[in-house]
């Protein structure tokens, strides 16, 4: 249904409209560019003229290949000239009755032929193709920003969306050098849906002073292997932007409590402090990479016994005092059942090739205790954070939450688990897709850090899916 020559129009003039501009016309096709704004479209192009520029003084394209993409760039001042496009973009404002009309003002310009795509990231594609002529050509087609890099492309399929669409808008999003994953149109799709825990868990455990918001985002960049701390990623996108998709998915889901905003994010947008676009959100921009924040540590003592990793959980024995990774418990609850000083550590990965490790101590520990278990890791070379005792600390809860969300997702037919994982790594960068990091984790570990973290608090928040308990109790029959 489209080919290399389809003329494609992109409506919106945004970061993102120019964006998918670029990209089309990069690809060889005539593209027409409208946004309601007077000047708007030509300023856009104006911005892909630099970009391009860019690439051309870095090597990355040649100077013939720029013109011949901009000579296919066409800024247009009426819906009415993008009568003959074989495909229309929606990049407008992200505003359910604004893209109706658009929608709407299409229909009444365009042959029937003629496919529409929004690149929305949380409006339903059904209600968008409600009360369309021919419902069945509407569909999703979400990037990510920036859009000429980011490798994603969700394509999105409301309750009328041919299979004959999706199939062509995959094929054209292949053809554009990006990796499509299709998804069913349900509140934030895949990634703004699957990705709520990541920042969700570090905005509890900042509200709850757990530690501050650099050692925070150190473990799970450090540590856990994200390419950006949660709470630094939330100043990148700005405060407003990402607390607004987290709204928006916690009201889609009818204040599902999985989804539960923060009063510490609500309260840096209600002041401004939006992030790097204002110089202030969580931190003070521009950023310093450098972890500022060293805590106290206790001096090092006692020589380590013998080490033992247990069959399941890592297990480090150091004389009286025992190393375990967290499983959703205090260390104080662990040290009080075992009768003997315990620390946690925060372990999703080998902290062999970790260059942070992640400690919590039992408040019965004397300081004595606790250096041998520091003192163990500092000798490795580590660097060593302690932080307040909380259960499952960091890094491990927010990994069985990603993963616990995407099975739901999974569960519930949102898209396949091959295309959910690619998703997350393409979409947010994450080092390995959820489910595929839940497994290689065990999902009987999964499930019991969950259940370990519903009863410490008493809430739905961590309650496991179905799916995750099914996959547990496999685990368990292999195993026999």
């Amino acid at each position: 249904m489209l080919t290399p020559h389809s003329v494609i129009a992109v409506i919106g003039g945004g970061t993102m409209g120019a964006g998918i501009a670029q990209i089309a016309a990069q690809a060889g096709h005539t593209v027409r560019l409208y946004d309601i704004q007077e000047g708007a479209a030509r300023r856009a192009i104006y911005g892909i003229d630099n970009a391009l520029s860019t690439r051309v003084a870095n090597g990355k394209m040649r100077e013939a290949d720029k013109h011949a993409a901009l000579g296919r760039l066409l800024a247009t001042a009426n819906l009415s000239e993008l009568i003959d496009a074989d495909l229309v973009i929606e990049a407008a404002a992200e505003q359910i009755d604004i893209k109706q009309a658009i929608f709407r003002d299409l229909a009444a310009i365009c042959p029937s032929e003629t496919l529409f795509a929004s690149n929305t990231s949380s409006i339903s594609i059904t209600a968008l193709a409600c009360g369309i002529p021919y419902p069945g050509r509407v569909a999703g087609l979400h990037f990510f920003n920036p859009a000429p890099v980011m490798k994603l492309v969700e394509v999105v399929s409301g309750l009328e969306t041919s299979p004959e669409v999706l199939e062509s808008l995959c094929r054209l999003a292949l053809r554009w050098g990006k990796q499509p994953v299709c998804c069913q149109s349900t509140p934030g799709f895949i990634v703004n849906r699957v990705a709520r825990p990541f920042y969700a868990e570090a905005w509890r455990a900042l509200e709850e002073r757990v530690a501050p918001a650099a050692v925070i985002d150190a473990a799970l960049r450090d540590s856990g292997g994200f390419p950006m701390g949660p709470l630094a990623l939330t100043d990148m996108i700005g405060q407003d932007v990402n607390f607004a998709v987290t709204c928006s998915v916690f009201n889609g889901f009818w204040q599902e409590r999985r989804f539960l905003p923060s009063l510490a994010q609500q309260e840096l947008v209600l002041g401004k402090r939006l992030g790097k676009k204002t110089g202030q959100g969580v931190y003070r921009w521009p950023l310093n990479e450098a972890l500022p924040y060293e805590p106290e540590q206790p001096a090092c003592g006692g020589e380590t016994s013998a080490v033992s990793d247990g069959v399941t959980f890592m297990s480090l024995d150091l004389d009286d005092v025992l190393v375990l990774e967290t499983q959703g418990e205090t260390a104080a609850a662990v040290a009080k059942r075992l009768q003997r000083p315990v620390v946690l550590i925060d372990l999703v990965n080998d902290w062999r090739s970790s260059s942070l490790v992640i400690l919590a101590a039992a408040a019965a520990n004397t300081a004595e205790q606790t250096a041998k278990a520091v003192g163990y890791f500092q000798r490795q070379g580590k660097q060593v954070l302690l932080i307040k005792d909380y259960p499952g600390m960091l890094v491990w809860r927010t990994v069985a939450m990603l993963a616990n969300e995407a099975l739901d997702a999974l569960q519930k037919g949102v898209a396949s688990e091959e295309d959910i994982d690619t998703a997350m790594r393409l979409g947010v960068n994450y080092p390995h897709g959820p489910l595929a990091w839940g497994a290689e984790l065990g999902w009987q570990r999964v499930l019991q850090l969950l259940e370990n973290l519903q009863q410490h608090y008493g809430e739905e928040r961590y309650r496991p899916t179905s799916l995750l308990r099914e996959r547990a109790l496999l685990e368990t029959q292999h195993e026999h």
